[in-house]
Formats: structure tokens, sequence, C-alpha cells
């Protein structure tokens, strides 16, 4: 007798099976997620403009008339605001409360714009060039001065956001490995229990190790080393465990989410090679709620601006974590709930 084990394979036994329903579905999937990663890519970097970049004007008595050039320029790339005087303005620079801060030489036509690349060198290029046009439109010039210098190994202030990036994909990496290895989908409370207790020190040396690397190894980020490795063990563990949520609540689709939301629209969002005010509105928007934004936000505010404004960026590794935890909790109870199977009572 034969069995279909038996049965030889043909082309045509084969092409029925690859495109059955699931199969199709998974393809689409896969198409889908493939063409939001274009989109969401190309539509964050084809065309960054400057919005709304926090800047700090001391002119003394012409500081208001300024600032009302600046904010009334087409498409409002500044946002200018009054200090009191070039300490002040020089504060807000230094703090990370503004981007920049344009101090007029009331004795010169040269005036002074101070800058901070430890908080992104393409927002200091896009201050520069629209403070050029203000400043020759009045027939004056500026000199930039760096309050805030990248580290001498940190290229364009790009280490922070591919530290951040390669934290995040080990995260999300080692839930679906740890999830293949063990057989698929999570199938109870306890083994759900299991994997977040695994996750959780590979979270601690994989921070260490990103740490050791940017730090002692590369000495591209120096002097925060033991801040960093606290949040590189957070940002492990929030991909990590939102990876797992992902998996307890849909199966092998989890996977795909989890793309979705830390490779598809967290990277281009994150500020990593265009800051938050060169972005496009929605990638602006959501950059600072995905862990890739706010990582890449904790790294430049600790190594640069003192660890300033990093309350609300922990909050949100803190929240991803909770909200992992809890969901893979919950969804694996449910799917080990004995009741779920039992037969409607008659």
């Amino acid at each position: 007798m034969t069995t279909p084990q038996d049965t030889p394979a043909t082309l045509g036994r084969e092409l029925r099976r690859i495109t059955a329903p699931r199969t199709l579905a998974l393809l689409v999937g896969v198409l889908v997620l493939q063409l939001g990663f274009i989109l969401s890519y190309v539509g964050a970097f084809h065309a960054p403009r400057p919005q709304h970049i926090p800047i700090s004007i001391a002119a003394g008595a012409q500081s208001a008339h300024l600032v009302e050039q600046i904010n009334g320029i087409d498409g409002t790339p500044l946002r200018a605001h009054a200090a009191a005087d070039e300490t002040s303005a020089r504060e807000s620079v230094t703090s990370g409360d503004r981007s920049a801060a344009l101090v007029m030489n009331p004795h010169s036509t040269t005036d002074t714009l101070y800058v901070a690349s430890g908080g992104g060198a393409a927002v200091v290029t896009a201050v520069e060039q629209v403070v050029g046009q203000v400043e020759s439109s009045q027939h004056r010039s500026a000199t930039t001065v760096d309050l805030v210098p990248l580290q001498a190994h940190d290229a364009r202030g790009l280490t922070g956001f591919y530290l951040v990036i390669g934290w995040i994909v080990g995260g999300y990496l080692v839930a679906a490995a740890i999830g293949v290895m063990s057989g698929g989908r999570v199938r109870n409370l306890a083994e759900a229990g299991g994997r977040i207790l695994l996750v959780v020190p590979y979270s601690i040396v994989s921070g260490l190790a990103g740490a050791l690397i940017v730090d002692q190894w590369l000495s591209a980020l120096t002097g925060h080393f033991a801040a960093l490795w606290g949040v590189g063990t957070l940002l492990v563990l929030s991909s990590a465990v939102i990876t797992l949520f992902m998996d307890a609540l849909v199966g092998t689709v989890g996977i795909g989410v989890t793309i979705l939301i830390f490779v598809v629209l967290g990277n281009p969002s994150a500020g990593g090679p265009y800051q938050y005010d060169l972005l496009p509105a929605f990638w602006r928007t959501i950059g600072p709620f995905i862990p890739n934004g706010a990582g890449t936000t904790a790294v430049r505010d600790i190594v640069y601006f003192g660890g300033r404004g990093i309350g609300g960026p922990m909050l949100c590794l803190v929240a991803y974590i909770l909200i992992g935890i809890i969901g893979t909790l919950a969804a694996s109870a449910q799917i080990g709930d004995p009741r779920r199977d039992e037969p409607a009572a008659q």
C-alpha cells in the first residue's frame, strides 16, 4: 500500500504545496514588510528639512526683532527664543535645551553662533545654513563656536546610533533564537517565564559587551561606561521581551511585527543620521516612543549633556519592558489555559 510519504515528488505536486493559501499569505506579508522598509527609509531620509530647530538669540535691544524675523522665515526651519545675555544663551546650548545660540556683537558686524555638534552634526549644518542667510541679509556674518564638540572618534556623532541598533538587533534575534530552539511558539506560563528569565542575563552581558566595545576597545564614546552599560541592558531587554510577547501572541508572524516596530519604523525615526528636527512629521512624532529613538537620545544625552533629559527615554524603555513581560505572561497563560480546549457546555 502506498502512503503519502511514498508518493514520488512531482513539480505539480510541489507547486500545489507551496501555493497553499497559508504560504501565499506569508509571501504577501513578507512583500508588504519589504515595501514598508523601502517606504519608511526613503520617506524619512530622501529630503531632510529643518523644522522648528530651537535656538537662543542674544542681541540686546534687537533680540525681539531678530526673534520675530527668524520665526517668520518660510517653513519655520528655526524656532528662536530670546535670551537675557550671552551667558544664558551659551548655557541653553551646553544643557541641550537649545540646538544653537546666536549672539550679536554690537561693536562689529561679526557675530557668534554657538552650536553643539554632540547633539547632532546634521542639525548644526542646517542651523549654520539658515543663520548664514539671515546674517547675510543684514550684511553681517557669524563665526561658529562648538560648545559641545563630538568626541575624537565619534565620526559625525553616529556611534551612539549604531550602538543602539546593535543592541536592539541582538535583543530580538536572541528572543527569536530561543523560540526556534524551544520548538516554536510558547506553550504555557512556565515556558514563558523561563524564556523571560533567559533573556535577562543575556541583556546584561550584551549591554556590557557593547559598552566595552565603544569605550575601552574603540574609544569612540569614552567616560560613561557604567551609564552606557545600563542603557544597553534596558535596550536589549526591551526588544527581547517585546519579541517574546509578539511570539506568544501571534506565533511566527510576531517576528514580522517585531521587525516592523524596530527596523521598519524604529531605525529611520531614531534621529541617527538625521535628528528629529530634520525628519518629516510622521517619523519625528513616533521616534521618541520607540526604543531605537529613546536609546539614541539617551546615549547622546549621557555622553554629551551630562545625562540631562534622559528621564523620557528611560521611561520609554521601562514601559516597553513592562509591556513585553506582562504581555508575554498574559498571552502564554491564555494559550496554556486548558479551558480554551474544553467543549462548550451543552
